[in-house]
């Protein structure tokens, strides 16, 4: 009876403790050390996986995937993508959002489709902000696949300056105990009641003096990107978790 397992009101299909725990933190580009594992198409689901990434050059149908090819020559010298990758990427892309742009409402109806047993938009909205680098309230397939080249591909600091970069959710340059709350909650929210073992309410909390207690050299309240990067260099947890991505695609 001590087993969340055993429990006749659980969904059917629920993943074991152990994806559930991999899905966890590992939402946040960074996770902190506090919870390993890894994250495929439940953070990037205009992805293709890399077995349909196979089987669409195999049969010969990268030709039938259109794009601008001025826009696809920039995209290869401004990612580290090849142009076989961005055209898989684009097709998986128009596949999710034909219009070929994305505004928040459709990211956070996307989201709520792999995650149905939490409230997901709070922090479907924190991520359309840091892949909308533009700040229009949309985002095309250049703004999704150069920040998805420094996610996947991107070297250490640049991975670090993107989760900075979502964390700060104001833009200002400092990460407040209040933002780190507001990010924290919307991922216990988003994975909802069927979390393994089961999340206590004060995790949030804990975690966020966890994050500050870690990050926040001079006490003044704020992390700051050089706090933020120098603390994460020299956390070997931290440093792992930053190939979580490696393979994607």
């Amino acid at each position: 009876m001590g087993h969340t397992d055993s429990k006749p009101g659980n969904p059917p299909s629920k993943p074991n403790k152990k994806t559930l725990k991999q899905r966890f933190l590992k939402l946040l580009p960074c996770c902190l050390s506090v919870i390993s594992g890894t994250l495929k198409e439940k953070l990037f689901p205009f992805c293709l996986h890399s077995s349909d990434a196979g089987s669409i050059v195999e049969d010969g149908e990268l030709s039938t995937v259109c794009y601008r090819p001025e826009g696809l020559d920039r995209l290869v010298q401004q990612t580290k993508f090849s142009k076989k990758e961005l055209q898989v990427l684009y097709r998986g892309f128009k596949n999710e959002c034909p219009s070929g742009v994305v505004n928040e409402e459709t990211f956070k109806s996307i989201y709520s489709q792999f995650f149905p047993q939490g409230d997901s938009s709070m922090y479907a909205h924190f991520l359309f902000e840091a892949f909308d680098t533009q700040n229009n309230g949309s985002v095309n397939f250049e703004d999704f696949v150069i920040s998805l080249s420094i996610i996947l591909r991107g070297s250490i600091t640049d991975k670090l300056n993107w989760a900075f970069n979502l964390y700060d959710i104001n833009k200002d340059g400092c990460i407040t105990r209040e933002e780190m709350t507001e990010i924290m909650h919307s991922i216990y929210d988003m994975m909802g009641k069927y979390t393994y073992p089961h999340m206590k309410d004060s995790a949030p909390k804990e975690h966020v003096d966890s994050f500050f207690q870690k990050m926040d050299k001079n006490n003044d309240g704020v992390v700051t990107m050089d706090e933020f990067l120098e603390t994460c260099q020299k956390d070997g947890n931290i440093m792992q978790s930053m190939h979580m991505f490696d393979n994607v695609i």
